[in-house]
């Protein structure tokens, strides 16, 4: 799929954890101390703007070789508000670019978020909303974690319905935390039951903290509608993100059965990868070859993210 001819009708669709995309601004109603000028991390400007032309320039890139163009949608983890999302689209490698994007706010303690990028020539949104994710914690207290992001949406003639993710994480444990990630998997099937539509093309992308094999995501998979064409792709030398030298797949996107037909005016699932060029990796020898991070506890690393972004390419029949 390297050359032009064969990348006609090609389209990326992408997802990317930015790694807490914050602004300068401290929001008394959550927990971003850390991320102004005077919490632990000294974020200013400079590392602010830095981040943010770092960022825009991978999404440019991500699936080009596969599709010749930047992705027509991409989910995001981690951004504070609305007007990272901006400053990223203004940045020099997205502003000639017809982007737009939704966004809600959601009760995440921190204040991140999920989001979803389009490409306005490609995409058109129908409907937007977000679905709360309710769950509580062991001692019965609400985790606020983030909303499911929910939007419908023309691509190209296709009617899609789109999912994009954050769910909750493993910090106190992937088994005592794997109820939750359950409750979200779940929390989809049950919007997908509510649909009751003829259309039924689904997108389900985001950071789910769990692998293609674990309990959450077969929640997923055990009802028949979908594929995970990232199955494969993880592997004790590859994967999305590195823990203590441990790989994961944490990041992921499946799609329904109905990407496998060639009918005209559809989409047909052609390729999944992680993209992981050499200027997103780490070149200091003990972390070579993992996403080259932000940050590294306190310690400022001046990187991209600690996750490689994902990618699937569609193309459509005509």
């Amino acid at each position: 799929m390297s050359t032009q001819e064969n990348r006609n009708n090609h389209s990326t669709v992408a997802f990317y954890n930015l790694e807490n995309f914050f602004d300068l601004v401290d929001d008394p109603h959550t927990l971003d101390d850390d991320f102004t000028p005077n919490g632990m991390r000294t974020w200013n400007e400079d590392k602010f703007f830095r981040k943010a032309k770092k960022l825009a320039k991978t999404i440019a890139k991500i699936g080009e070789e596969d599709s010749g163009a930047s992705p027509v949608l991409i989910g995001l983890a981690e951004v504070e508000n609305e007007n990272v999302i901006n400053t990223l689209l203004q940045e020099k490698a997205l502003k000639d670019k017809d982007y737009a994007f939704v966004h809600f706010d959601s009760p995440d303690e921190r204040g991140i978020d999920t989001a979803l990028l389009y490409d306005k020539e490609h995409f058109t949104v129908l409907e937007s909303d977000t679905i709360p994710l309710i769950v509580d914690n062991t001692n019965g207290e609400r985790d606020f974690t983030r909303d499911i992001l929910y939007v419908r949406g023309r691509l190209h003639k296709e009617e899609v319905h789109i999912f994009v993710n954050h769910w909750p994480s493993r910090r106190d444990g992937a088994s005592a935390t794997s109820y939750k990630r359950i409750k979200a998997a779940n929390t989809i099937l049950q919007k997908v039951e509510s649909l009751n539509t003829a259309v039924s093309n689904y997108i389900i992308m985001g950071d789910f903290n769990d692998n293609p094999n674990s309990k959450s995501i077969k929640t997923l998979m055990e009802t028949g509608r979908f594929i995970n064409p990232m199955q494969k792709l993880l592997s004790p030398a590859t994967g999305s993100a590195n823990y203590k030298g441990k790989w994961s797949l944490f990041d992921q996107i499946l799609v329904s059965h109905s990407f496998l037909n060639y009918e005209e005016g559809t989409h047909t699932f052609k390729k999944a990868s992680v993209f992981a060029p050499e200027f997103l990796k780490e070149h200091k020898e003990k972390y070579k070859g993992n996403p080259f991070r932000t940050f590294a506890g306190k310690k400022y690393l001046g990187g991209y993210s600690d996750h490689f972004p994902v990618y699937i390419v569609l193309k459509e029949n005509s």
